[in-house]
């Protein structure tokens, strides 16, 4: 609850009356789908209903690709790193889902049943998951502790481990810009060139992060973008997949549009799939380009204000990108770490109650359970901290529990050195979107500091 506070003079008593208004806060959520001022989303998507194209396909398809691939392809100036404007050479497809993107970048690398795929850990199941639709295995990868994203050391120790097991290279690497942040790609590249191993960019998280300038998801064989409600830019659902070529972007349009063959009948010599994106979808994501530049800036921007006003709370570490200039993080999600030694209100209540429903903005249906605990878990006071910053109507979310962690890939290969693990146990996200305020940052940070106990 807060208070405004509206004065005013009356005139025949010359006496100043104070009006207050009691008004209700609204929650605070990591990040809500915003629409341009312009109402563009609207215009175009007007436009698919006029003319009748509301199928996956279409005008708005084909100029949001047209939008997407100017974006990536731009390649901002550095002085300090002698970086200038260029302009790379990329295709773009738009398709139904970012988890689609990533399963056809996968068979456009030649992922088979029974190939390895190295993808990272700590990172949404949507990387995953597609490996296993394809009857591949997946072989975890952890982090290191500086992005909190895919470890090279431990890249290339599973390249070679793989190769002694299995008498074969892995077929891909999926590394992940977890929550924006860039991957050491300079050297996640040179490992894979040197096994000549293809990279699948999942960056997801990171649309708009760069690195040396250049857009995430240009620098491997294929890029994922993601456009769900929450992140940087939406089409309310929907992806799209960075090509190096146009051959590429072929073939991809090929398996997301069924895989038909070129004969007046419908043939088919491969297995396809329905993931092209909608006309009405891509009509949203027009409107979203023309504000794309603006919402990166705002994350940029409510990310130093956290780094301020937490700076001198004990115990609580905001998530940073590297020193390293080459680093430019869009910051999807602001993270940060809270020591375990930090005692938090109703710290002692933790994980006594069986969750019912989806926790916080998440959306779906759940699975319910039996337990309220697992034998992988945030620590108490995390837990408690979410709670608490809950009944403050503020989204406090755990970090990605690390995929080698998850019931269902029990038993999958993994290479780690506990980071990622020990992450998932302090780790929190909080709320970074367009509609997150400096007021509200301010009220969220001074909702931490009185949940801390003292």
């Amino acid at each position: 609850m807060y208070i405004l506070y509206i004065h005013y003079s009356d005139v025949n008593t010359n006496f100043l009356i104070y009006k207050f208004l009691i008004m209700e806060r609204k929650t605070i959520y990591l990040c809500l789908a915003h629409m341009s001022e312009a109402g563009l989303e609207q215009k175009y998507v007007k436009e698919a209903f006029d003319t009748n194209w509301v199928v996956p396909m279409g005008p708005n398809v084909n100029a949001f690709e047209k939008d997407l691939k100017k974006f990536v392809c731009s390649q901002t100036s550095n002085e300090e790193l002698g970086v200038r404007n260029v302009e790379l050479e990329r295709e773009v497809v738009c398709l139904s889902a970012g988890t689609a993107a990533v399963h056809l970048a996968l068979i456009g690398c030649g992922v088979k049943a029974g190939d390895e795929v190295l993808v990272q850990s700590f990172t949404f199941c949507a990387s995953s998951h597609p490996i296993t639709y394809l009857g591949a295995k997946p072989v975890f990868v952890g982090s290191e502790g500086e992005t909190w994203n895919m470890d090279p050391a431990l890249l290339e120790k599973a390249i070679i481990e793989r190769k002694e097991k299995t008498g074969k290279l892995p077929k891909a690497i999926v590394p992940v810009a977890l929550y924006g942040m860039p991957y050491r790609i300079d050297e996640i590249m040179a490992i894979a060139d040197k096994y000549g191993i293809p990279v699948v960019e999942d960056a997801a998280e990171g649309m708009g992060s760069r690195f040396d300038g250049q857009v995430l998801g240009t620098f491997g064989k294929y890029g994922v973008l993601s456009f769900n409600g929450n992140k940087m830019i939406t089409t309310s659902g929907g992806g799209a997949l960075i090509c190096r070529n146009a051959e590429d972007a072929n073939e991809v349009m090929w398996y997301a549009t069924q895989a038909r063959d070129a004969y007046p009948y419908y043939q088919h010599t491969a297995i396809g799939y329905n993931y092209r994106m909608s006309n009405v979808c891509a009509g949203i994501g027009r409107g979203q380009m023309t504000v794309l530049n603006d919402h990166i800036a705002h994350h940029k921007h409510v990310q130093k204000l956290y780094e301020e006003l937490l700076k001198d709370v004990p115990g609580v570490h905001i998530h940073k990108q590297p020193t390293d200039p080459r680093y430019d993080a869009n910051f999807w999600l602001c993270a940060a770490t809270l020591d375990a030694d930090v005692k938090i209100q109703g710290q002692e209540n933790a994980y006594k109650e069986v969750i019912k429903t989806a926790v916080g903005g998440a959306a779906g249906v759940i699975h319910a359970v039996d337990s309220a605990t697992t034998d992988c878990q945030p620590n108490e006071n995390v837990e408690a901290l979410r709670v608490f910053m809950l009944g403050k109507k503020i989204e406090c979310r755990p970090v990605w529990k690390p995929m080698h962690k998850q019931p269902v890939y029990e038993g999958a290969p993994v290479y780690t050195n506990g980071v990622e693990e020990e992450l998932f146990k302090v780790g929190f996200c909080l709320p970074a979107g367009p509609y997150v305020t400096d007021d509200d940052v301010r009220y969220i940070v001074e909702s931490i500091k009185e949940a801390i106990v003292r």
